[in-house]
């Protein structure tokens, strides 16, 4: 009969175990240099596309710079100036408040409409086309949708028109362009499908046996929405929340165009630091704006687990 390596061992044949540990071990060390060998060309793309280029950033932000030279100078003087300055804590307290209004309208709007298509429209045909529907404004520049508010908003523009032929108002309307609600505007205009995406991929995983159990068990519809519906779409609202934070957080030209440069966030403080060609002092501002993104983030992450949905 023939002997199994464990019959060996038991019957006291060390050295043929012995024998078979190196081989186990060469083995282990093959599987271990391919698969790093599967990894290096990603892992060389986010060294040279994302790692360097941020270590190159927050280098610059150490630098010193005048009106005609940079110094590569290690100094804290840029970030000294940042944080030693009114305009900053303004400003940054302007972006928290255009990321966490737009925030709450989005979410709002991309709850809606996800619930909607997710558990009121039967056909996946259907299902589709009306998804399909959502990303028509994404088939164009988001500049060109962004300025198209212009006309509709402005003072003789179709809002304020309409109004007055109505007889609600008496004279056009001043706050509806160039203000913070045409900037918010735009901003839930752009960012409203990144919100609607996550929710609606998570509503369609939901088991709807259990939407049919809590019914059965006497649950009203509202009931049903906020304890089964609405914890197990918590994944894809969080998702959702990170993409339009941050795209709130690093737009400019939102800011720039509609609010006729008289409003300023984080993005506006960097694109003036480098139209003035002072890039030291917009690397410290981006490299504490990356800062502020990742704790954001961090924080968010510590109330769901989104490694489900990823």
């Amino acid at each position: 009969m023939t002997e199994t390596l464990t019959d060996r061992a038991i019957s006291g044949a060390p050295g043929d175990v012995a024998a078979a540990r190196p081989a186990r071990r060469g083995a282990g060390i093959g599987a271990n240099v391919g698969g790093w060998l599967q990894a290096a060309p990603l892992t060389l793309v986010l060294l040279a596309f994302l790692v360097a280029p941020i270590a190159m950033i927050v280098t610059v932000s150490f630098w010193r710079a005048t009106e005609f030279s940079i110094i590569p100078a290690f100094s804290f003087e840029n970030y000294e100036f940042l944080f030693g300055s009114d305009v900053t804590y303004r400003v940054f307290f302007a972006t928290f408040k255009y990321a966490s209004i737009t925030w709450a309208v989005t979410l709002a709007i991309g709850f809606t409409v996800a619930y909607f298509l997710a558990f009121h429209i039967r056909s996946q045909t259907m299902q589709i086309a009306l998804f399909l529907l959502c990303t028509i404004p994404f088939w164009t520049s988001n500049i060109i949708r962004m300025i198209s508010w212009i006309p509709f908003l402005g003072r003789n523009g179709i809002a304020n028109q309409t109004l007055i032929d109505w007889g609600v108002i008496d004279q056009p309307l001043e706050w509806l362009l160039y203000s913070d609600f045409a900037v918010i505007l735009a901003f839930v205009h752009l960012y409203t499908l990144f919100m609607v995406v996550p929710v609606f991929n998570t509503m369609m995983r939901i088991d709807k046996s259990l939407l049919e159990a809590a019914r059965d068990n006497g649950a009203s519809g509202l009931q049903t929405l906020v304890h089964v519906i609405l914890p197990l779409t918590k994944p894809g609202i969080m998702i959702g929340t990170i993409f339009v934070v941050t795209l709130v957080m690093g737009d400019f030209i939102t800011v720039r165009f509609m609010s006729g440069s008289q409003k300023a966030n984080v993005g506006r403080l960097i694109s003036n630091d480098i139209g003035l060609l002072q890039y030291p002092s917009a690397a410290a501002t981006a490299v504490v704006l990356l800062c502020t993104v990742l704790i954001v983030i961090g924080i968010l992450l510590r109330f769901v687990n989104i490694r489900k949905e990823l």
